[in-house]
């Protein structure tokens, strides 16, 4: 069990990092050819920063255009954060000072994940616009997410872990050697649910997360009078053309 989770967790660390790589780079080269920001928008550099930190921080469109999903979307993104930040401290040897003070707001936080994913589920078959466009990987994303929360809460509450063995084997993985598993059965699948989102994150609807910071619709300055928006690709053909 030791060999298969520590060699399972080294291939999910590839693929997600090489995928997501391949997948910025990809979103870094694409042109937009159009000057499209989404009106009343920025007109200035440091507005866009201002717009954008709006949008990841506080979700201020989705906001503004249903309060109900913003809801549990909101809830779902914020608990998320910090469940991820306070399992920083199975990765290192002395937690970051902030690490350790956000320790009991991440624990409770796993309950509200939980409730805003049942949210955002019910969402997608309750609402029909939503549900029309809905595919099978929609729901099962919800699904895989719902579980990796629910098992954590599971040996928090009910059965719990050795975390101080689960630290020593994450401790002993980044060194590239295979330390003891803790053998359990809400372990297991917690950590082997944890495995497969890595390794569907880059090609999953999941890359919304930094594709958001690629959008020409929220990432554009609003001045198509004062200065004239071309492409790199229309620049080169341009000059191209003139000699």
């Amino acid at each position: 069990m030791s060999t298969f989770f520590a060699l399972l967790f080294w291939f999910a660390t590839a693929v997600i990092v090489l995928g997501l790589a391949f997948k910025i780079r990809q979103y870094w080269v694409t042109p937009a050819p159009l000057k499209i920001p989404t009106t009343p928008a920025p007109t200035t550099q440091a507005g866009v920063v201002y717009r954008m930190a709006k949008e990841v921080i506080v979700f201020e469109s989705l906001f503004k255009s249903n309060k109900w999903i913003w809801i549990f979307g909101w809830m779902f993104h914020m608990s998320l954060f910090l469940v991820l930040a306070r399992h920083l401290r199975y990765f290192q040897d002395q937690p970051w000072f902030w690490v350790n003070i956000i320790q009991p707001f991440g624990k409770y936080a796993a309950f509200t994940m939980v409730i805003g994913l049942v949210g955002l589920f019910v969402r997608r078959i309750v609402v029909a616009r939503v549900r029309y466009i809905s595919a099978p990987s929609d729901y099962l994303m919800l699904i895989m997410l719902f579980f990796i929360g629910f098992s954590g809460l599971i040996m928090n509450y009910v059965s719990h872990v050795d975390i101080i063995a689960v630290k020593e084997f994450f401790n002993a993985w980044m060194g590239f050697s295979i330390g003891d598993f803790p053998v359990s059965v809400p372990l297991i699948v917690h950590l082997s649910l944890v495995a497969l989102l890595l390794i569907v994150f880059p090609f999953s609807k999941l890359l919304h997360a930094p594709g958001v910071f690629f959008s020409p619709t929220r990432n554009q300055v609003d001045n198509p009078r004062e200065k004239r928006h071309i492409a790199k690709w229309a620049a080169e053909l341009e000059n191209n053309s003139k000699g």
